[in-house]
């Protein structure tokens, strides 16, 4: 009972941050992170998290990205490639060399001092995607763009993260070469599902079953996200491209509705007052100076080399800060990524720590500058 306990709170929680938010103007991610920060252990210490809620906040991240994919526009995506390639080259080395030189500089060791470096290098789209959804966006070049250099990102973080690993414990070349070649396999199964999906679905429409084509499509949806979780990935990565693939249909819009009310009633929100939960505030007391420089890092090195892409790509100027603040957010893959660093033996519980608490501050402060810019938009446009 106490797992149901937990989770009672948490949606109580949510829906009351979630009124909060719109009543302060606010993105509803932000109210319901800083509310997950107030029931958290280290504040109120009402939810205590537990495998339950976790996995309750695994399907929901799942289901937020499979969702963004089903909203994706796949020409668009083809369209804006190139510029979604250099804005995740550029999210992925800058973050790599500011953060390993900076934390050297404080005296950490080389590795955990490169692995800073890897943490801030993914970016989390989840908290993005949620906010260009709340205010009509993900649709638009910029948030294409955002997307394609999100998922990007996301596998150039999950290689480097791999090297990184197999060097420090020692693993052998042939067993990197294995597993880049089933991401590889991966990637050539997502191709052949995407070609498959319009005849898959000509025999789904047969099938004498209530709401076959939401099933049919979750079943895609996670099947994808625990084969990409197989190869070494992110499951998001898997849940996108199902969405991606799924847009094809003609019931993409059935499907997406239905995904909706299941995810956004109970999963979704677990995710994001979820995200806040492990943050411990001992790391901002003894070293506040290097919270707060490493959170300014955290935001320039995304913002800077995508906004400067986005201004050589002939964007607006206002496009180009969109996809800027876009790519922000660090969230759930950072966490994920520091987490293993944790297990590995890689940084220890006060680096972790650090860690958490500056990836936290970035998430949270993201959406209120995606917002600051799509409202300076707004003004321009009206006058």
């Amino acid at each position: 009972m106490n797992d149901i306990l937990q989770l009672t709170i948490v949606l109580v929680a949510s829906l009351l941050a979630t009124l909060a938010s719109r009543r302060l103007k606010i993105p509803a991610v932000v109210g319901q992170m800083l509310v997950g920060i107030l029931i958290a252990p280290s504040v109120l210490g009402l939810v205590h998290g537990g495998h339950v809620l976790e996995v309750m906040s695994e399907i929901g991240v799942i289901l937020l990205m499979f969702l963004a994919g089903l909203e994706s526009d796949l020409t668009v995506l083809k369209k804006n490639f190139k510029a979604s390639m250099l804005v995740a080259i550029g999210g992925v080395i800058v973050p790599l060399i500011v953060f390993g030189i900076v934390a050297f500089g404080f005296g950490y060791g080389i590795s955990t001092s490169f692995f800073y470096g890897i943490v801030f290098a993914a970016t989390s789209v989840s908290i993005t995607v949620e906010v260009l959804q709340e205010y009509g966006k993900l649709s638009t070049r910029a948030g294409s763009i955002i997307l394609g250099a999100a998922v990007v990102d996301d596998i150039l973080a999950v290689l480097i993260l791999s090297l990184f690993t197999s060097f420090k414990s020692g693993g052998s070349g042939g067993q990197l070469a294995l597993q880049f070649f089933f991401e590889f396999l991966f990637f050539a199964f997502l191709f052949i599902v995407h070609k498959l999906i319009p005849k898959i679905w000509r025999f789904v429409e047969k099938l004498p079953i209530a709401n076959k084509n939401t099933i049919v499509a979750l079943i895609i949806c996670l099947g994808l996200s625990l084969l990409a979780d197989a190869v070494g990935m992110s499951a998001v990565i898997g849940s996108f491209f199902a969405g991606l693939a799924i847009s094809q249909t003609e019931v993409s819009h059935k499907i997406e509705e239905y995904t909706s009310a299941i995810g956004y009633v109970i999963f979704i929100p677990v995710f994001f007052v979820l995200i806040a939960i492990s943050v411990q505030f001992d790391s901002i007391i003894h070293h506040p100076w290097i919270i707060l420089l490493f959170t300014l890092l955290a935001i320039l090195t995304k913002f800077l080399p995508a906004y400067a892409v986005g201004k050589s790509s002939h964007l607006s100027t206002n496009e180009s800060m969109l996809i800027g603040t876009g790519m922000i957010s660090r969230g759930e893959m950072a966490l994920i990524v520091a987490q293993i660093g944790l297990t590995s033996h890689i940084i220890t519980d006060e680096v972790y720590s650090e860690l958490v608490i500056v990836i936290i501050l970035a998430t949270v402060i993201a959406p209120f500058l995606i917002k600051f810019v799509l409202r300076k938009e707004t003004q321009e446009v009206s006058l």
